[in-house]
């Protein structure tokens, strides 16, 4: 019956819900001007997330759907970029906002010289109040993290490194042009720890061209020898239309939504024999990782960057492309590198568009939040805290009554409870109470 539904829901083209309104519905109508006035009225004391985004990577990965591009250059005119950002933050707030979380984010982070990375880490300590017990995560490629850029940042006082995987397969890897062998990915984690950055994360891949159902399996075996504190095991979204690059990965190479649902239900049986919590929809963490104890205690959250136990409700966007939210809405900068450089350069933002959060987006974004994190809401209690309707939540009441009916879902007293073996369709069930996706879809990625 689940494979039935792999197939009938696979599908769909769907938000991730990593946001509500998800970034496809971002406009123009939200502005550096905007973006000014919604900072000037964040309260003094109230903690944030800053999420800097590098936007270089030594070649390019043909899978990547981020923002980057080849550099073989120094980044350090981004970096001095970056700073004057910091700065504008800095002068616009007229006073300096606590971090509680920091996340380098890409791209490589680690391509940069370790002295500019380290100048923006001081940069940021002279702009804002990082906090004592900050979390500061960076995004590491194990084929060019060198053994000065792991100390410094050791040094910088960074606790979580998220490295990429994807796969150990050799025939998947030159089909996405990213050859990165075991023994690198060893290296880099040995390096890490004996920094005394603790924190390991791996990025695994399934749905790539040539995988099997083996192969995934034969890379968890791999990841589960260096015992890393988290996974998150994400599908492939095949968007050639928005990701030029895509467009060298042949299409009858890639697996069909059936084969896809089979990795991914495949790895998540690995895993969890192998001691790790699965964690929403695609993370999984060890026990005794603060995201698995936040999912016990019902404190767990997702934004941009997935899944995490952090709940600021300010994250500040540096760079190009970063998104940055507010208690107002969602901003965005610019995401070509030398439209974001001209704007900083000016002494301006770099803002181009963003959302505006109205109450409704409120009321749907705490019942899709929800959804996602628990497998289950209470829409009584949802509804009533934002004084509307169990009725009105609902959207797309014809898909909500199929997803009863197939035993996606279940609802009780106004609870609705995701089946456990319906969780990789909880993108699905969120979508019910979606009152944008009808608006437009065609950047979204595959339901399965």
């Amino acid at each position: 019956m689940r494979i039935e539904l792999a197939n009938h829901y696979g599908q769909e083209r769907l938000p991730r819900y990593t946001s509500y309104p998800s970034a496809p519905h971002f406009s123009p109508a939200v502005d550096g001007k905007t973006y000014v006035d919604w900072l000037r009225a964040i309260p003094v004391s109230c903690a944030a997330s800053l999420y800097l985004h590098v936007p270089f990577c030594r070649s390019m990965c043909w899978y990547c759907g981020c923002h980057t591009s080849v550099s073989k250059r120094d980044e350090s005119i981004y970096a001095a970029a970056v700073r004057c950002e910091m700065q504008l933050l800095t002068n616009t707030l007229q006073h300096r906002l606590p971090l509680a979380h920091i996340h380098f984010g890409g791209g490589t982070p680690t391509v940069m010289m370790p002295e500019v990375f380290a100048d923006l880490v001081g940069a940021m300590r002279s702009c804002f109040i990082v906090l004592p017990d900050v979390e500061i995560v960076v995004e590491v490629d194990p084929r060019t993290l060198t053994e000065p850029m792991t100390k410094t940042m050791a040094q910088c006082g960074v606790t979580r490194a998220s490295l990429g995987v994807q796969s150990f397969d050799t025939l998947v890897q030159r089909s996405i042009n990213r050859i990165q062998t075991f023994e690198q990915t060893a290296v880099a984690v040995c390096r890490l720890r004996q920094a005394g950055i603790s924190g390991i994360n791996f990025d695994l891949i399934y749905g790539l061209p040539h995988q099997s159902i083996d192969s995934c399996l034969e890379t968890v075996e791999k990841c589960v020898e260096l015992r890393p504190d988290r996974l998150a095991v994400f599908g492939y979204a095949h968007v050639p239309t928005f990701k030029k690059h895509q467009r060298r990965i042949a299409e009858n190479t890639l697996p069909d939504s059936l084969e896809r649902h089979s990795q991914s239900e495949a790895v998540s049986d690995a895993l969890q024999c192998a001691g790790y919590v699965r964690i929403g929809l695609d993370h999984f963490a060890l026990r005794s990782d603060p995201l698995a104890v936040a999912q016990r205690e019902g404190r767990l959250h997702r934004n941009f960057q997935g899944y995490t136990d952090h709940q600021e409700k300010v994250t500040i966007g540096l760079g190009a492309s970063a998104i940055g939210r507010l208690p107002q809405g969602f901003v965005q900068n610019a995401v070509a590198t030398r439209d974001y450089l001209q704007c900083v350069a000016t002494g301006h933002f770099a803002t181009v568009k963003g959302c505006a959060i109205s109450a409704d987006d409120r009321f749907r974004a705490e019942i899709i939040e929800r959804i996602m994190c628990d497998l289950a809401v209470d829409l009584s209690r949802v509804s009533h805290d934002h004084g509307r309707t169990v009725e009105e939540a609902i959207i797309d009441r014809e898909r909500f009554e199929r997803l009863l009916a197939d035993g996606v879902i279940t609802v009780e007293a106004n609870r609705l409870l995701v089946a456990e073996d319906s969780r990789f369709l909880i993108r699905s069930v969120a979508s019910t109470f979606d009152a944008h996706l009808a608006k437009g879809g065609g950047a979204h990625s595959g339901a399965v």
